[in-house]
């Protein structure tokens, strides 16, 4: 099927901001606020009409997701569903947040990020670069089979992957060195077989903390 062209005003403001992605913009590369409202002068809410394109797998980052942006700037990281084409750009099950429920997500949920445990403009470890937490969807099969959207918290590294991390032997030596004969050996074993064997209750463990709340709602009532 032949792409349209982003400037057919018979199309969607929303297909029409996807193809300007891929036609004007092109997979990796940045852009402005001022560069996308001039592409679209006559149309209200034109920010909100490209974040919908998340909803179908469209990656858009902004200086949450990626520091080395600025506030003005977005990347177009990774071009999802073809929402142009016909039966494309049925909405999915999709969840619409409130700056209220991001307030209640983040108590809920002790404001920290539910992948690495990190807090609110806390640095990570080795670097000068502070968290930022936000609400992130993920998709949870549920006991009939289905794919539900839930929400949970985490950190704008463990949403994009870690960056500018800088690894340091002699911090992970002098760490060893502060720990207990039995922990050595332990340490140990686990380097030379080059991996750490976790039980199935801690991986079990692992597995239930990131879990979205719901989620964990559901296993904790089901072992009460």
């Amino acid at each position: 099927m032949e792409m349209p062209d982003w400037r057919d005003e018979s199309l969607g403001t929303m297909k029409r901001v996807a193809l300007w992605l891929v036609q004007e913009v092109t997979v990796g590369n940045t852009f402005t606020k001022v560069s996308l409202r001039e592409a679209f002068p006559d149309v209200a809410q034109i920010d909100r009409r490209m974040r919908d394109l998340r909803d179908f797998g469209w990656k858009i980052d902004t200086n949450r997701e990626d520091v080395s942006l600025d506030a003005n700037e977005q990347r177009f990281s990774e071009r999802g569903v073809p929402v142009w084409e016909p039966g494309k750009a049925t909405r999915r099950d999709t969840v619409t947040i409130t700056s209220y429920q991001r307030r209640e997500i983040l108590a809920r949920d002790g404001y920290r990020c539910r992948s690495c445990g990190i807090g609110p403009g806390e640095k990570y470890a080795g670097t000068e670069i502070t968290s930022q937490l936000d609400v992130a969807r993920r998709q949870v099969r549920m006991a009939d089979g289905r794919q539900k959207i839930q929400l949970l918290i985490e950190c704008n590294r463990c949403r994009i992957g870690a960056k500018d991390l800088v690894a340091d032997p002699q911090q992970v030596l002098a760490r060893a060195g502060k720990l207990s004969a039995i922990e050595k050996k332990m340490l140990a074993s686990w380097m030379a077989q080059d991996h750490r064997p976790f039980s199935e209750v801690e991986q079990i463990w692992a597995d239930y903390l990131t879990l979205p709340a719901e989620s964990r709602d559901l296993i904790r009532e089901a072992l009460a």
